[in-house]
């Protein structure tokens, strides 16, 4: 059994940060990579940001510059810096995780989601 946990979202103005954690618990052998996606009201889901176990980050243009994505492998845990937050940044965020729970299982778990909302 594994468990994605999400923590850090809250509401804050325009031009602030927030900093969201996910920390990952259970049966793990190792973890692939971390994600944060985000889904807005009325619109699909999409990527923010992803990392691997080797370190390799990926971004969605639209945070590039103000989002950072980090990771403690340590604690199986994974960060999401938001900083100069828009309103259109509001939505909820999600984070996913791809690991190997043993050699032959291998799979693809989502936390429940933090709500990130962005006043004007």
């Amino acid at each position: 059994q594994v468990q994605l946990v999400e923590s850090g979202g809250g509401l804050v103005q325009a031009g602030g940060s927030l900093r969201l954690s996910c920390a990952a618990s259970g049966t793990i052998l190792r973890i692939n990579s971390m994600a944060w996606y985000r889904r807005a009201p009325g619109k699909q889901r999409e990527l923010v940001a992803a990392i691997t176990n080797g370190g390799t980050i990926n971004y969605a243009d639209f945070v590039k510059g103000r989002f950072t994505i980090s990771r403690d492998n340590t604690k199986n845990t994974v960060y999401l810096q938001m900083n100069s937050l828009k309103p259109e940044d509001t939505a909820l965020y999600y984070c996913n995780a791809d690991l190997n729970s043993n050699y032959f299982r291998r799979g693809d778990y989502w936390g429940q989601g933090t709500q990130v909302t962005v006043s004007s």
